[in-house]
């Protein structure tokens, strides 16, 4: 074949190749047209993933708004002797200093011009089951003398029967005559993770069924004014009014009881808290069975493993609970924990933090025998115990006295004793008179007389009056010498832990200066 007779080829492959070059060279030289079609493309989808979303909250909201209540409360002025305040009632300032400014005349002349009021408040609330079942907050309806249930539907009910539990802030509320409730589904709150879209119903400020969104930022959160709850945290917009009302997932189900907010003026800033469902599931069905909620106990004073007391004891951190105490005549007495125990695993389940174990045991079956585990000196352990009802009226703190004189200098501190300057504290043999006084009746140890504001001892929690039981897991004091000898070797930066005895009970304190 001769070169001409090629050509056509040759020139179709050109032709090609141009055709090609063509088709880019437009497209390089048109860019915003590729960007615009790519852009459309993201829009679109992005669009598409917002409606989604939209129509999760949407399904969400309208499945759990007709569940949702509105709780109105009136509470009575407060009856005293010769009736209500204000009419002939106590003068409510006796026992103050504005006693001597308000005698009774002047006392009944003021209540004359202003009489107290009755008090109402608001609060929400959700339908979970069809015989009338409101669970709500505690808060919301204690003390009230009045409680007026409004449906979505804008039916209205008194509440009876009302059920507490102000250990959780939890509440039942019973309506009669209602017909064709619908009910809340409560969901596993062991299931949400932090992250996790939820949304919040209520009425706040007076503004009914009202539904913000927002995700879980936090869970196990610890209330000070709580005993019971370890809280999900959230920023979902909760505001005075919603307390009482349900945190729902996209699903739709109850996972949270709106309850309390963390605030500096009163309103929303970003960060409220719910009682998780698994454990309001757990509450009403006893409030609903038994009219209150019987916890099991074992009757020990825990408190979590920090990073000093891990080393000391030989466990991981945050791999247990520590017993500072095992009272006498109670369930882990008799079972046979120990001071100093380090409690790992309870019925069958890990255990990071005095509030699990809490939880896990007060939620065992009373009077079912339950494996434990425990580290002891070292050594792993299993211990065998019963849980029993935990009594109404259990208390094991004792009452104290200021440190009673037991001669000495003008200070009334004893002239014999040792002091660390390094650790800063001072201790002295304890008298039987301040035994006495401080409650400390047979017990051995030796005393905290005086403490170093400005020392270690202070910082990590040792205060004057306390008795020192123990110097690390096993070294047991009872006179100044042996304590002293327990110090030698030790500095302020190896730290030492002590056991010690309060008018509150005992407890573990680490001293240890970085």
């Amino acid at each position: 074949m001769s070169w001409i007779q090629r050509r056509p080829f040759a020139l179709l492959a050109v032709f090609a190749l141009l055709f090609g070059l063509g088709m880019g060279a437009t497209a390089w030289l048109q860019p915003g047209q590729a960007q615009e079609g790519s852009a459309d493309v993201g829009k679109a989808e992005a669009l598409s993933h917002a409606k989604a979303l939209s129509s999760a909250f949407r399904h969400a909201a309208e499945t759990a708004i007709p569940t949702v209540v509105t709780i109105r409360t009136r509470t009575r002025p407060v009856a005293a002797q010769g009736g209500q305040r204000g009419e002939g009632g106590e003068n409510p300032f006796r026992g103050t200093p504005f006693e001597d400014f308000f005698g009774e005349e002047q006392m009944q002349e003021f209540l004359r011009q202003n009489p107290q009021q009755p008090q109402s408040g608001m609060g929400s609330g959700v339908i979970i089951d069809r015989a009338g079942i409101i669970l709500t907050n505690n808060h919301v309806v204690s003390g009230a003398d009045e409680v007026t249930v409004r449906l979505a539907d804008g039916r209205e009910y008194q509440g009876t029967d009302i059920k507490v539990d102000p250990q959780t802030d939890l509440a039942v509320i019973h309506i009669e005559g209602a017909e064709d409730l619908p009910v809340a589904t409560l969901g596993d709150s062991d299931q949400l993770e932090i992250g996790d879209w939820v949304i919040a119903v209520g009425n706040p400020f007076e503004l009914e069924l009202t539904v913000s969104a927002g995700i879980i930022s936090g869970k196990g959160r610890e209330l000070g004014a709580s005993q019971r709850s370890r809280y999900l945290q959230t920023d979902a917009a909760i505001n005075p009014g919603n307390s009482g009302g349900p945190l729902l997932n996209l699903d739709g189900e109850v996972i949270g009881i709106n309850t309390a907010i963390a605030t500096n003026n009163g309103a929303y800033q970003g960060v409220g808290f719910a009682i998780p469902s698994n454990l309001a599931k757990w509450v009403t069905s006893q409030l609903i069975k038994r009219g209150s909620v019987e916890r099991a106990y074992l009757g020990v004073s825990i408190e979590d493993v920090t990073a000093a007391f891990a080393e000391e004891f030989g466990v991981a951190r945050n791999g247990g609970v520590l017993v500072n105490e095992v009272y006498p005549d109670t369930p882990a007495s008799r079972a046979g924990f120990q001071d100093g125990d380090i409690i790992t695993h309870f019925g069958g389940q890990k255990v990071n933090s005095r509030r699990e174990l809490q939880e896990l045991v007060e939620r065992m079956p009373v009077g079912d025998e339950q494996h434990a585990t425990v580290v002891r000196d070292g050594t792993e352990l299993e211990v065998l115990v019963t849980p029993e009802a935990l009594p109404s009226d259990l208390s094991f703190a004792r009452g104290s006295d200021p440190l009673p004189e037991q001669g000495g200098d003008a200070t009334g501190k004893p002239e014999e004793g040792f002091s660390s300057e390094e650790f800063g504290l001072a201790v002295s043999d304890m008298s039987a008179d301040v035994a006495a006084g401080l409650g400390y009746d047979g017990f051995n140890g030796v005393l905290v007389t005086e403490v170093d504001p400005n020392g270690p001892a202070f910082e990590d929690g040792l205060r004057e009056g306390m008795l020192i039981l123990r110097v690390g897991r096993q070294t047991v004091v009872t006179s100044v010498e042996e304590f002293e000898q327990a110090l030698e070797g030790k500095s302020v930066r190896q730290g030492i832990t002590l056991h010690v005895r309060t008018p509150d009970g005992n407890r573990f304190i680490s001293v240890q200066s970085n």
